[in-house]
């Protein structure tokens, strides 16, 4: 498991709306663990392992991570330098994203 709480638990029900998409979610806990397993990742943002591997596919085609295997499970790399699609943000990167919930504290 990725040592993050999923979003939704009986105590934590999945909210109404939230700041950041499924996408940025997947980005974001592959960011924290290069080898985690999909099925953990799906559990971790509360979507299906069905769901979490389109937007792998999307992310991938979209040039903001490659998959590599290792043994039997794959790696993931984030493009760090791979920009934002809305034009309103499109002048960051999404390495901004990632080190800011990579801080501590």
């Amino acid at each position: 498991m990725l040592g993050a709480v999923p979003v939704t638990t009986p105590e934590r029900p999945t909210p109404g709306w939230t700041f950041l998409t499924n996408h940025a979610h997947v980005l974001l806990a592959l960011a924290r663990d290069p080898q985690a397993r999909l099925r953990d990742v799906a559990d971790l943002v509360g979507i299906t392992e069905r769901a979490a591997q389109g937007i792998v596919a999307d992310l991938e085609s979209g040039g903001y991570l490659t998959r590599e295997r290792v043994g039997r499970r794959n790696r993931y790399t984030i493009n760090q330098a791979g920009r934002f699609r809305h034009p309103a943000e499109e002048e960051h990167a999404v390495g901004e994203l990632i080190r800011i919930f990579q801080q501590d504290g």
